[in-house]
Order: C-alpha cells, then structure tokens, then sequence
C-alpha cells in the first residue's frame, strides 16, 4: 500500500481528534499550514492527535542531481590549487552505472572538452564516480626544492605533506576547506605510487530499500512537564514533540546534547536553547549543562573554532545571557552569585583583548556564524575573522553588560551596576553609530577588512533579532529593521543575499532557531503579519520533516543538500517550544515576576491551555482566552487583577486566565523577497601602482576604496594609485540592481615606508628545520620560552604606525581546536594592543601569516617594543599557547 494512500486513508479514519475542523493558519504559494496539518505540493504532513505526526515528504534532491560536477583538488584539505573561482568542471556521463574521469593535472586548466552541453543534465542515481589527479608537478618540485610552492606564492614543505584532497558542490563531496581533512573519504590514494591520485564516490546517493514514511510518536514521558492544548491539533504535537525530543537529548550525566548528530555541550548552542525555553523548562539540567563550559579560570569556555577558538571567536559570552535567564526563572540566589563572578572574569579578559577603543565595539567572529566560508569573503583568514566587528557579537556583549548591571544591583553593588549600565549603552550607541545602514534601513551585518574597515551590507538575521530584543534599536527603528530585513518564502536566512559558489548552511540557509528569535522581535514589533510568516516557517518543516532540524535550504525549504544537519537539534526544538510560551502566552522572567505579554495572531484564535507550568515554587494552570495583542482581562484564582504579572513569591497552585482583546494588531508589511546571490568579490593585483582585476561577469561598476572609503568607480579593471597615494586598497563589484560584491582581499602601496625587523636578532633562534622564513632564522614563543621579547626599533619620522608580527602557528588545525596564540604588545612601555596569532595548520610549522596589525604613534628616534604573555593572554587550551615569530613590520601610514 502506498504511504501516501494510508496516511489519508488513517486521517479519515481518525478524523481531527476532537479539534475543530482544519483551519488556514497561513497560506502561500509554497506551502499552507493549517490547523492540523502542512500541505506542501503533492506532500502531506498530519498531526494525528497531540502525540502523533505522520508525514510523506520526500527531499526533491535526488531528482535534480546536476550531472556537471565542479571541483577543485586541495593539498592537505586546504584552497590551494587555484584562485577563487576558477574550479575544476566535468559533465559525468556514466556508462553501465560508472564513470571515469580523466587524468586531471593539479594546479592546470581544465581543456573545454571535459564540458558535455548535450549530455543529460541530472545524474542517475547511485553513479559510481572515479576521479583521478596527477600530482606529478607536486612531487617533481618536492624532490627538487623540498617544498612545492602555490599559486599564491605559499611554499608547502615536503614533510607537510599529508595528501591531496577532493572538494566540491555536489554531495558527498564538499566544499568545506576547513573540514575536508577529517574526513578520510576525500583524501585521494596512489596505490601504485605513478602519481595519479584517485578515489571513489558514489554520486547522487538512494537506497531503494529505504522506508518513504516518515512519522513522529511520543516515546517518553513528558508528564513532568508543561502540558499544551489548543484549538490548533498541529501545533500541540509539534510541543510535545520538542518536550519528546529535548528528553532523548537528556545525557546520564544531566546535560543537555546538541543534537542527533552532535554529542556534548557547546556553549553557544547550549545558551541560545536555554534563553529560549530551557530556563524554565528544564533549570537544573540548563544549570548543570552551562556549568560544563566554565574553565577551571573560572571564565567562559569558547568552543573550538577558527584559528583556535578564542579570541578569533568571542560569542562565548552568550553564556551570560543564559545564566541571567535561570536566574530569573528559578530566583536561585548562589546561582546569581557564582555566575556574576564567572561572567566578570570573562568580561575582564575581553575587555584587554578584544575591545576596539576605536570604534567602541568588541572584535570577533559573528555569533553563531563560525564557519568561515559561509559568511565572510574567500580572502579572509582567521586573524582577519578575528578583527571584524560583528553585529550579532556586539548586541550579545551590549545585553551581557546590562545583565553584569542587573546581577550587580541584585547582589547590592550600586556603583558597579551604574558602570556596567553605563558601558551597556556605550556599546548599543556604538553599534547604531558603525552598523546602521540608513540605505537599507537594517543593520549591516559586520565590519571587516583589516586595519581598514569597510560595512558588509548584508542583513544578519539573528542579530537583526537580537537587536530589537535587547533595545539596540529605538522604536522607530524596529519597525524599520522588520520592515526591510529580507525574509524569504520558506522563512528568515542566515544572511541576504547569499555569497557565490558556497553550498547551503549558513548561507543560504535557514535555522529554526534564528527564526525563533526573529520570531520574537516580530512580536516585540507588533507586526502579525511577519509573525504569521514566521510561525509557518517553524511548523512547516517540523512538520514535514517530523523532527527539529538543524537547518534548512533557504531557496528550496529542503533538508538535503545543507553540508551538516541533525534531526533533534537542541536548539530547534527550544525554538518551536518558545512560540507557546514566549509568543502566545507572552512570558517574560523578571527577578522579582513573571510578565504576560500575549500576542496571538488572528488565526490562531481560541483557547490555548497551560497545565502544570512551575514558577518557582508556584504551579500554575494558564488559560489564553481569544486573539489579539491586548490583555483585557487578568484573572488569577477568579480574581481580577490590575497587573499583568505573578510575583516571584507565589506558592502553592493557582488558576491564571487571560482573555485578549479580539482585534487583529494593526498591519505592518515585512520584507518578502526571491533568492538572490551576489558577485563574487574581486581578485585584484597589484603592479607597482597600478591595480588590475579580473572582469566579473554581472557587474556593472566596481568602486575602489583607500584606506576604507571610497575613491573611485570606474567600469574598467584597473585603477591606476595616484603619486603619493599610500595605503590599503581594495576594490568591489556592483551589480545591475546595485547589490555589491564582497571588497577585495586589501593590497597595500606604502612605497619605502614599510620596514621589517629581523626578531630573531633579539632572542634565541629556534631550532626546527623550516622553510620561507626571512632573515637567518626565527624565534619559538611559548607559556615557557620567550615569555617577554623586548625589541628595539628606530624611526626617521614621527607619525602613525602599524606593527605586526610575520608568525606560524602549527599547534592545531586552520578550522577548529583551541591554541591560538595570544600576546600583549607594549610600546616604549605603554600597553597598545593584542596581537592574534591563530593556528595555521596541524604541524604545519612553514605556513607563515601575518598577524593583526595595532596602530601607535611613534616620535621620531629609537623606541622599545615589549611583546609579553600576560594573564589576559591565557587561551581556550590553557597550556599550549605557542607560536614561531619571524619578522616585525613597521609600517608608516601617515
């Protein structure tokens, strides 16, 4: 019997379960939710009652598997073949289920054949696909030179070398550089050691054998928690599908796991789902689990991630926001007490090594965002990526200083909950002052670009969200930033528009728990219709997919085809549990109450019952009676009350009626909009002191930028650097309807001002046998060796100056771990700045970078640079803090 046939055949059997009849909640031309169910084209999703979810979705994916492949080859997993862009393309024919490629040679352009414009283009399921590569100019010049020397004039030595690897677009191959080495399938073999290095891939993946139905039934027991019912049978099941599935996450030990497919505690991941339901769902497991990501400094653990976690990434005082959350919701006062000193410590840290004096913004990679690729340009590495100024990161550390002023009023410290509160608006005056863009009406999503900032215009939804939630934006600008941040048919993405020649995850993607919280601006907004929207695009693929996923395709609403996703993610199901309890009924945890602040969108009117909820010693039984974003009426045990609230001292069982005032919220429009990718950025080079790009297809214009404004716009590819002209250029791409590109990775023309001093003149050579360092060697800096370099230098002028170090890093992989390397720098005895000294590659010793350059005004003469390890330099790893130095640049800028 087909699945399809049975599902309808059971839904007349069963009827609605004792809900009224199915009901429109939204409707689009993509999909509808109704009451009870989600119709998405020829698939059907059923709640069968509150406790059963049955579904015959099927991802489209393997119908439009595209039979033209593009690729590239990536020695030791890393981008290093060939410039952006310029991949590898084959159209595979199979022959009997097979195909062969031909001998490829690394680092060459592919001859037009290799292209099959008449072929088929979808790929049969189950195409065994064998590619092959000829490393032979590799292994030649290794033999010859001992190392192999990129196209981007990088030398790879011989004893680095691990393997060659095969990224690409279509699963399972994959475009993640930062990854491709943990994964042993993409590292190709040479068997018979002729240098042809070959692999074997199954293309376009289906097991006919699998079941076509999908279904979701209540396996725990969820009666220790809250129970749900409405007049809207789907969204009951979705909310005890989450409590179903938030139990399965439960460890032994009492912590929360991530998901399915993610086992341990991550502390960002952790602190977004307890902020949205986990605090007053499930406190002590919220508690136990966020205690897990506490060093034995008592600071804030930032996961491992870029370049080694921390400082390269700061969002681990996301913790802060959780913690202030099970303290509101439970009144644990020793909670609130070691939690102040642990967020403190943290803060003390941050302060020293990623506060920006500058702009009054804190440095790191965008909250959540930690995936290079997906959301920052080709060019930049994780000492760039350390050195942006992240709008999502900046609203975090904003709310964490108004809850350190919070916490500290709670605890009796008057002055430094003034000073914190103090600080808190400093940030959120410094975040409207560089990341407002008055074009777009939202706030643009990062700063970056070395010394010299430019604004990337994209929306970054969950810190557009976390903006209106924790007062960023005035009242007018909430309306503004709802109106105009793009959201898509199938929900809000990551980011807008989408960065070319990058597979679905972050970009292109849509996150369930993003949406939660865009969800939860929306309502702050006032806006019923973003909310409607919203809503759906949280039921619709739980529904279909009877699971929390992780993320989504934002063109398509399919699960397939992202590069990770989980069933059962964590955060998803506190997403979806935060539309009852945060939306509509409205809760908001205060030290010393719980508010209701309903807002029940017209079409989800009715009767909505809460059994069971705990606040603190209190149980409650709440009642929402009707529609609308207006309470009229607030009962408690049959007694009206002018306060919308239960004070925290309530105990015992009480009875809680709210009835709404029955009007729809006025109409707001929203942002509604079509996929849309832009340029890719420019690869520029620089010729004396003219700078030459190559034609991008789609554009219109470029603009030249000097030092982060801009200087020129030309329909040209080349701009010619007036005399005299000195600093950092980079150039973009417009399109037609005026969507920029990425900027360009920064070429710098300094003429003979820039200087480089030798390190290893000043403190003992290293040992190791490396290569393309400057000079007659270089300089190991550990936690015990050369824990102070003291170097000095001389100028001819006074003026500003950029210093930074030419380093390497071998402690850990390029994409995750926790060993970057931290140090102060010092000048003439004044404290300017931390250098960032990220990891490069696992043993790779020889890969030389530079690291972030801090600015200083120098008199004309001789001065002293200190380069110290101070206790605001202890990393994530706490013993392994090390890198290699080889060089000083000074660079004189005006």
């Amino acid at each position: 019997m087909k699945f399809r046939y049975f599902l309808y055949t059971l839904v007349a059997v069963m009827g609605p379960m004792g809900c009224s009849e199915s009901e429109v909640l939204y409707e689009s031309e993509n999909y509808t939710v109704f009451s009870d169910k989600v119709v998405q084209g020829p698939y059907l999703a059923k709640a069968l009652d509150r406790t059963h979810i049955v579904s015959d979705y099927k991802s489209p994916a393997r119908t439009h598997y595209a039979s033209s492949l593009s690729f590239k080859f990536a020695i030791n997993g890393k981008d290093n073949e060939a410039p952006s862009g310029q991949d590898h393309v084959l159209t595979v024919v199979p022959e009997n289920g097979a195909f062969i490629s031909p001998v490829i040679s690394f680092g060459t352009k592919d001859p037009v054949s290799y292209i099959k414009p008449d072929a088929p283009k979808t790929l049969p399921a189950n195409t065994r696909f064998t590619i092959r590569v000829d490393m032979s100019n590799v292994l030649k010049q290794f033999q010859e030179k001992g190392y192999y020397t990129t196209f981007s004039g990088d030398r790879i030595r011989q004893e680095d070398f691990k393997g060659v690897y095969i990224a690409g677009g279509s699963a399972p191959l994959s475009w993640d550089f930062d990854n491709l080495h943990n994964n042993p399938s993409y590292l190709l073999e040479d068997p018979d050691a002729d240098g042809i290095y070959e692999s074997t891939f199954i293309l376009n993946p289906h097991d006919p054998e699998a079941p076509t139905e999908q279904q979701w039934m209540l396996q725990n027991d969820i009666s220790n928690y809250p129970s749900y019912t409405s007049d809207q049978l789907l969204v009951d099941a979705l909310h005890n599908m989450a409590l179903d599935e938030m139990i399965h996450n439960i460890e032994k030990d009492s912590t929360f796991r991530t998901g399915k497919e993610w086992s341990g505690v991550w502390t960002r991941d952790i602190s977004y789902s307890i902020l949205l339901a986990f605090a007053y769902i499930e406190p002590a497991v919220a508690r136990i689990s966020l205690m897990k990501k506490v060093n034995e400094r008592d600071r804030i653990i930032q996961d491992t991630g870029s370049g080694g976690a921390w400082p390269v990434s700061s969002d681990r005082v996301v913790w802060s926001l959780a913690a202030w959350e099970v303290y509101v919701a439970t009144g644990d006062m020793e909670w609130l007490k070691q939690t102040y000193h642990i967020i403190g410590n943290t803060l003390n840290d941050d302060l020293q090594t990623v506060y920006d004096q500058n702009t009054g913004l804190f440095k790191g990679e965008s909250s959540f965002l930690d995936w290079r690729e997906q959301t920052y340009p080709n060019w930049m590495d994780n000492v760039d990526i350390s050195q942006s100024l992240n709008l999502g990161t900046n609203v975090v550390y904003a709310r964490v200083l108004e809850i350190l002023s919070f916490m500290a009023a709670e605890l009796g410290e008057g002055v430094a909950s003034e000073q914190y509160s103090e600080m808190a608006e400093s940030v959120r005056s410094a975040i409207n002052e560089n990341l407002w863009n008055s074009e777009k009406s939202y706030y643009n999503q990062y700063l970056y670009g070395r010394h010299y900032m430019n604004a990337s215009p994209r929306s970054e939804a969950l810190g557009e969200a976390l903006s209106i939630l924790y007062g960023v934006a005035s009242p007018e600008r909430i309306q503004k930033v709802v109106a105009n941040t793009p959201v898509m048919p199938f929900g809000i993405p990551c980011i807008y528009p989408q960065i070319p020649n990058v597979p679905p995850y972050h970009n292109n993607g849509i996150w369930p728990f993003v949406q939660g919280y865009w969800n939860l601006a929306v309502k702050k907004a006032g806006n019923e219709q973003a909310l409607l929207h919203g809503l759906a695009s949280i039921y619709r693929p739980a529904a279909l997919f009877t699971t929390n996923k992780e993320n989504f395709v934002a063109e398509s609403g399919d699960y397939a085809n992202t590069q990770i996703n989980s069933d059962r993610m964590l955060w998803s199901m506190a997403g979806n549990l935060a539309m009852v309890y945060r939306v509509f009924l409205g809760m908001s945890f205060q030290p010393d109450k719980l508010l209701f602040q309903p807002f029940i969108p017209q079409a989800y009117q009715g009767i909505k019952q809460v059994k069971g909820f705990r606040y603190r010693d209190a149980t409650l039984d709440i009642e929402v009676r009707g529609y609308g974003d207006e309470v009229t009426r607030f009962l408690v045990d049959g007694v009206e009350k002018e306060n919308i609230e239960i004070p925290a001292q309530y105990k015992g069982h009480h009875q809680v009626v709210i009835e709404m005032n029955n009007q729809a919220a006025e109409h707001r429009g929203y942002n509604m909009v079509q996929n849309k990718v832009s340029l890719p950025e420019p690869i520029v080079r620089l010729e004396n002191r003219l700078i030459r790009w190559e034609k991008i297809n789609g554009a219109a214009r470029y603009l030249v930028f000097l030092n982060g404004k801009e200087v020129h716009q030309t329909n040209d590819t080349t701009y010619l650097i007036p005399e005299d002209a000195n600093g950092q250029y980079k150039v973009m791409g417009i399109d037609q309807q005026g969507v920029s590109s990425f900027t360009s990775m920064p070429v710098a023309h300094y003429n003979d001002q820039v200087v480089k001093i030798e390190v290893e003149n000043f403190a003992s050579r290293d040992s190791a046998s490396l290569v393309s360092y400057s000079g007659s060697g270089f300089v190991r800096i550990s936690k015990e060796d050369n824990t102070e370099l003291k170097i000095p230098i001389s100028v001819k002028s006074e003026g500003k100056y950029l210093i930074c170090f030419r380093y390497a890093n071998g402690s850990g992989p390029w994409n995750t771990d926790n060993k970057c390397a931290i140090r102060t720098l010092f000048v003439d005895g004044q404290r300017y700045g931390s250098i960032i000294m990220p990891q490069r590659g696992k043993g790779e010793w020889s890969s030389w970078g530079m690291t972030n350059e801090v600015e200083t005004y120098l008199p004309a003469g001789t001065h002293e640079l200190f380069l110290a390890f101070q206790p605001s330099d202890e990393n994530m790893n706490l013993k392994i803090n090390e890198a290699i130095l080889d060089y000083v640049q000074l660079t004189k800028v005006n």
